[in-house]
C-alpha cells in the first residue's frame, strides 16, 4: 500500500496545491511538491468563567453523578470512543453548539471550550465553522495537557488544527482529523465533506442543507483515510477505499451501492486503527451495512473482522465497535446468530470470535477497561414518562449488570430530523475510574461524570 501512497501538502501561499474531482482541495496522484510548514491561524481566547458543578439526584444512583457543563448554553464531547478527559484528567474538552432549530450550514458557528475540574471554570479556546451535533468539532487531546486538536475550514476544506493552550498559537494542518496518534505524531481521517453523506451530524457543514458532497458509485482508488505528519505536515493515502473494499469476505447484497468510511479509532497503544467501512445504496438508504477493519498507521496489515460466521458481514445487524483496553481486541454489540444482540470481542486480525456474554443483551455504544471486566454502555429508556438515558455497568466475570443512572435526555421520537437527536455516547476517563454521559435534563444538552470509583 505504501507505494501507492499520495503525498498532499499546503502550499507556500496556504492554499491546495491541487483540487480533485469533488473540488475539495485534494490532490489525486501528484508528485508530492516541498513540504511547507502549517498555516497560523488568528486565535485569541475567551475569559475564563467560574460556575459551579452541579450533583445530580444524589443519593440515588449507583455511584455519585455530576453536571460538569453550565446550564446557559448546549455541549457535545466528541464520541463514545474519545475520551474528553486530559491526560492529566483535570480538564475536560467538549464544544459549544448552537441551538439552532434548523440542520446548520457552513458558517454557522461553534466553540472549542476546556473546562478546568478543580477551578470550576471554563474558557473558549477557539470558535470553528467544521462541527455537527453528533460529534461537536471532534476535538481531543494528545499526549499532554498542552495541545488540543479539533478541526477548521482553511481555504474551503476541513483540516486538522493544534492550539496551543498555553501560547494560543493556533496551526492548520495539510489533513482532517478525525483520530489523534497518543504520542501526536500524526492524526488521521477520512474527509469531514464526504461524512454527512452517509448520516448527518458528524462532518462539516454544507453550503447548503441537503447538498453533500458524494462519491460515485464503487470503491475510490483515490479517497480514502488521509495521515497527517504533524512533523513535516505532510499529508499521505494510507488506506483508500478500494482497498479496504477488497478485504470484504462476500459480494454486496445489491450491486451499485457506493463505499464510504465511517470511524476512524487509533487504539490506546498507538499501534493499530479501528475502522469502520459503509456501503450505501439507494435502494436501502437507512441500511448503511457497517463493516469493520484495522490496519497499521502505515496502512499495512490490513484485517477485516471478527472472521464468524455468527454474525453478518451485511446488512444492520450491529454497529458501534470499539477497542478494547488492551489494543488488541475489538468489541462491538452484533446480532449473534440472526437472533439477539450481544457484545462480541475478537482480536484485530478478525480471529479469537467470542461472545462476551450469553446472558446479557447488546445495544448501545459499548466500551470495556483494560483488565475485561467491566463493560458501560448506553440505553434508551423512560423515566416518569420521558426519555431518558441510562448508563449500564456490565461485570463480565459475573455476567450480571446493573443499572448506574438514568437521565432525562432529548425524545427522539419528536424530533424532525434524527440529526438533533443526543446519543448516550458513554466514555471512560483515562484511569476507568469515571465515565462521562451526556443527557439533556432541562432541554439542553449536558455533559455529566459519573464517579465509578468505589464500584469498579
Amino acid at each position: 500500500m505504501n507505494r501507492r501512497a499520495m503525498l498532499h501538502v499546503f502550499g507556500a501561499a496556504g492554499s491546495f496545491a491541487a483540487l480533485s474531482k469533488l473540488g475539495l482541495g485534494r490532490a489525486s496522484a501528484q508528485s508530492a511538491a516541498e513540504p511547507a510548514p502549517p498555516i497560523p491561524l488568528p486565535n485569541r481566547f475567551s475569559e475564563k468563567t467560574s460556575y459551579r458543578f452541579k450533583p445530580w439526584n444524589p443519593g440515588k444512583t449507583l455511584a455519585p453523578v455530576t453536571q460538569v457543563t453550565p446550564d446557559t448554553a448546549s455541549y457535545v464531547h466528541t464520541y463514545f470512543d474519545v475520551t474528553p478527559f486530559s491526560p492529566s484528567q483535570r480538564y475536560l474538552a467538549i464544544t459549544r453548539v448552537p441551538e439552532l432549530g434548523r440542520p446548520p450550514v457552513l458558517g454557522d458557528l461553534a466553540d472549542v471550550c476546556v473546562i478546568d475540574r478543580e477551578m470550576q471554570t471554563i474558557q473558549s479556546v477557539y470558535t470553528t465553522k467544521c462541527w455537527g451535533y453528533q460529534t461537536g468539532s471532534s476535538v481531543q487531546w494528545g499526549a499532554t495537557d498542552r495541545y488540543l486538536f479539533t478541526n477548521e475550514v482553511v481555504n474551503g476544506v476541513a483540516v486538522c488544527i493544534r492550539i496551543d493552550l498555553e501560547t494560543a498559537e493556533t496551526l492548520a494542518y495539510a489533513g482532517p482529523l478525525y483520530t489523534v496518534a497518543p504520542d501526536d505524531s500524526c492524526v488521521l481521517g477520512f474527509p469531514h465533506e464526504l461524512r454527512d453523506v452517509s448520516q448527518t451530524g458528524y462532518g462539516v457543514p454544507p453550503k447548503k442543507v441537503g447538498e453533500f458532497a458524494t462519491l460515485p458509485p464503487g470503491a475510490s482508488k483515490d479517497e480514502g483515510i488521509w495521515r497527517t505528519d504533524l512533523a513535516t505536515n505532510t499529508k499521505r493515502l494510507v488506506a483508500s477505499l478500494a482497498d479496504v473494499a477488497a478485504k470484504v469476505p462476500t459480494p454486496p447484497p445489491v450491486e451499485g451501492g457506493t463505499y464510504y468510511f465511517w470511524h476512524t479509532k487509533f487504539n490506546r497503544q498507538g499501534t493499530r486503527l479501528l475502522q469502520v467501512l459503509r456501503y450505501m445504496h439507494p435502494a436501502t438508504p437507512d441500511t448503511r451495512h457497517p463493516m469493520m477493519f484495522t490496519f497499521k498507521p502505515d496502512g499495512s496489515e490490513l484485517y477485516y473482522t471478527p472472521n464468524s460466521d455468527r454474525v453478518p458481514v451485511w446488512g444492520g445487524g450491529g454497529g458501534h465497535p470499539n477497542w478494547h483496553g488492551d489494543g488488541v481486541h475489538v468489541v462491538r454489540s452484533m446480532e449473534v446468530d440472526g437472533d439477539t444482540e450481544r457484545f462480541i470481542q475478537a482480536r484485530y486480525d478478525g480471529s479469537g470470535f467470542k461472545i462476551l456474554s450469553e446472558k446479557l443483551e447488546g445495544g448501545g455504544h459499548p466500551s470495556i477497561e483494560p483488565r475485561g471486566r467491566f463493560l458501560i454502555t448506553d440505553e434508551d429508556t423512560k423515566l416518569e414518562d420521558a426519555a431518558a438515558v441510562k448508563l449500564r455497568l456490565a461485570d463480565l466475570n459475573a455476567d450480571e449488570e446493573q443499572a448506574v443512572c438514568t437521565i432525562p435526555t432529548i425524545d427522539k421520537n419528536a424530533l424532525d430530523d434524527k440529526m438533533f437527536r443526543l446519543d448516550g455516547h458513554p466514555v471512560w476517563s483515562r484511569d476507568y475510574k469515571q465515565v462521562s454521559l451526556p443527557a439533556a435534563p432541562e432541554g439542553k444538552r449536558q455533559l455529566f461524570l459519573v464517579d465509578l470509583s468505589a464500584v469498579v
